[in-house]
């Protein structure tokens, strides 16, 4: 099979690894950037392109993994050639690629990636959209060939699932972020809370969310809650008031 990836940021690097590795013959890389093109392109000896006009012609399948607000233009500059094309995005909708494709759907590998970092890709879970059936099986064979949990999931669920995963990932992060800053004016390292971390995430795949929920927010002790938030920055304090005005309310009501 015969691929051609448009992008080359971090979706878009691990993809060319792993469909690379196998098996998958990469033709081109295109990327807004030439040399982020050439970069990607030279790991796995494809061609490399910046110019939406100089796409292959001749692929199986193109796989469009840029940026949400970019999509639609990157179909609208290609005409359709009769390949599949697909693109990678949680929240885009399938409809993106209709009256100006036949054979379309969507990709979706939800994951966090960094370039930096391979990913492994036996365990990321694919969902899966197509505008008919047998295009629905080649898309679903090639997400087979890099995962062991591929699932159909229409365009609303993938919003669904995009909105749950920047909870869970995106916003989760952050709060690590924030929590580095408070243990750094300690003179603390970071590396202590990974314990806490890895400890908080095993416990789900035992317990559901809700039921992992501990912290003083959980047990309403509003004494440690002001304490906190005395030693909090205006924002910090903000974000702290917020969750766990979040947590009392959800655990009042269950």
């Amino acid at each position: 099979m015969k691929i051609v990836m448009i992008g080359a940021g971090n979706v878009a690097t691990n993809l060319v690894r792993a469909l690379s590795a196998a098996g998958m013959e990469i033709a081109q890389v295109y990327s807004h950037t030439q040399e982020h093109a050439c970069l990607l392109a030279a790991t796995v000896g494809a061609d490399a392109t910046d110019d939406l006009a100089a796409i292959a012609p001749g692929a199986d399948v193109y796989i469009i993994s840029v940026k949400d607000d970019a999509i639609a233009d990157v179909v609208a500059a290609i005409p359709d050639n009769g390949a599949i094309w697909v693109h990678t995005s949680g929240s885009t909708p399938m409809t993106v690629f209709e009256g100006k494709r036949q054979r379309y759907g969507v990709f979706y590998p939800m994951q966090s990636f960094s370039k930096q970092i391979p990913t492994d890709f036996t365990e990321v879970p694919f969902f899966i959209e197509a505008v008919t059936g047998g295009v629905e099986t080649q898309i679903t064979e090639l997400a087979g060939k890099l995962s062991q949990r591929v699932f159909r999931a229409d365009s609303e669920q993938r919003r669904r699932l995009h909105v749950a995963a920047v909870f869970a990932c995106n916003f989760a992060n952050h709060l690590w972020t924030l929590a580095d800053d408070v243990l750094h004016d300690a003179g603390l390292p970071f590396d202590v809370m990974l314990p806490l971390i890895s400890t908080t995430v095993d416990k789900l795949k035992r317990l559901s969310p809700y039921e992992s929920q501990t912290g003083p927010a959980m047990r309403h002790d509003l004494k440690v809650m002001q304490s906190h938030i005395a030693m909090l920055d205006e924002d910090k304090a903000e974000i702290y008031k917020i969750l766990s005005d979040s947590i009392m309310k959800r655990h009042e009501q269950n």
